[in-house]
């Protein structure tokens, strides 16, 4: 028999819109034809990856010496570590080793890792909402408790109510950035004003809360949007990212943790996430991959399509009168429900099925009142959906 509260999580139909949406997305496309659904479901990057990733891809491949796909440290191949840590010094500004960073099976695996490492029961995990569900999930897989600060209208940071929400229970604050769902790109203002008062409350209660920034998302940003150095700002700052949504790589599992060199417990973290990676069972990083990214995480890529896609759908949400929040990265815009509407986020995407239009509700993500589409998906799906929402939004 599993586990009741897994089989309460498997059931619960909040926690599971989003793979929900996008089988049912399956089916449709079989009954209907591909171009006559509009699955804006799930956040599935569709660019290929770039011309140095498949090229490092078939020199890996004609690797044939001796043990080539046998363990390795359990942290990862150092030279792999080391490309890494050059990407982190670039990205934040200040020196990395390979000591401060980690590899893991993809972003996901990184955050379990660091919450596993840091929790202990009933400690708090502090998240601006709304966020990225499966946080709830990763939390309370370690024993934490997930406390939700809501963010302002315009889905930045609301740093006094975060503050608010701190305890001498809270092992840490983790933020998206660019923010799935919203596609916030926070300033460097608030960055600033929320490590102030996580030194603040350290200073106070004498325990300084982990700023975990999980940032696959990161290389994907339009107009200008620069994602901050948080390194900058706050020792006790981690990194947990991927090469899943800026390589186009979701299915290779190759992600990391980067820990601030100048973190109060650097090494002893670095040793407890590596040891969280083995009895985690993720054991270490795919080996393949670490060699591929190791020739190729610098490769560079045009994500110009996802900003045009990004205006096109856009486009058509203002022609047929539903309000969203303009996304300054990642790929998505999170949209609130027609006032007009009287059911919940969720009855509103039951509706816009009916017209095979595919979207996530937005309680999934803490975001009650909204609904998620995902613009990775063809300029044809995006024009032909038109005729759909402004069907959808005359009943």
């Amino acid at each position: 028999m599993i586990a009741s509260h897994i089989k309460d999580l498997m059931t619960n139909k909040s926690a599971s819109a989003i793979r929900r949406m996008f089988e049912e997305g399956i089916a449709l496309k079989k009954k209907f034809g591909e171009k006559n659904v509009f699955d804006f479901s799930l956040g599935n990057p569709d660019l290929d990856p770039p011309e140095e990733v498949l090229s490092a891809i078939e020199e890996v491949a004609r690797d044939r010496s001796h043990g080539s796909h046998g363990y390795m440290p359990n942290a990862g191949y150092f030279e792999t570590r080391t490309q890494i840590a050059k990407k982190i010094s670039r990205e934040q500004g200040i020196d990395v080793s390979a000591e401060n960073i980690v590899l893991t099976a993809g972003a996901a695996s990184a955050l379990n890792c660091v919450l596993k490492a840091i929790l202990s029961p009933n400690d708090e995990v502090v998240v601006p909402s709304p966020f990225f569900a499966e946080y709830r999930h990763y939390v309370k897989n370690h024993g934490g408790v997930l406390v939700e600060a809501s963010s302002k209208s315009d889905f930045s940071l609301d740093i006094e109510k975060i503050a608010s929400l701190l305890s001498p229970k809270t092992a840490a604050v983790i933020i998206n950035n660019p923010n799935n769902p919203t596609g916030r790109v926070y300033s460097k203002e608030e960055i600033d004003s929320l490590s102030t008062i996580l030194k603040v409350h350290g200073e106070k209660t004498g325990r300084f809360p982990y700023l975990i920034c999980d940032e696959p998302y990161r290389a994907i940003v339009y107009d200008g949007a620069v994602v901050q150095s948080a390194f900058q700002f706050y020792n006790e700052t981690v990194i947990v990212s991927s090469f899943a949504k800026d390589l186009s790589l979701p299915g290779e599992r190759l992600g990391y943790v980067a820990i601030h060199p100048s973190c109060s417990d650097a090494a002893t973290l670095s040793a407890a996430v590596t040891f969280c990676l083995r009895v985690l069972g993720f054991v270490n990083a795919p080996a393949f991959f670490q060699k591929v990214i190791a020739k190729s995480w610098d490769a560079k890529v045009d994500y110009s399509s996802y900003k045009k896609r990004r205006n096109l759908l856009m486009g058509i949400l203002d022609r047929a009168g539903i309000a969203y929040a303009r996304p300054d990265g990642a790929f998505y815009l999170f949209c609130a429900v027609p006032s007009h509407f009287s059911g919940s986020d969720s009855e509103f995407c039951e509706h816009l099925k009916k017209f095979n239009i595919l979207a996530a509700p937005g309680t999934g993500f803490g975001g009650a009142g909204y609904f998620r589409l995902a613009y990775c998906v063809s300029e044809e799906t995006i024009v032909n959906s038109e005729k759909a929402f402004k069907a959808a939004m005359s009943f």
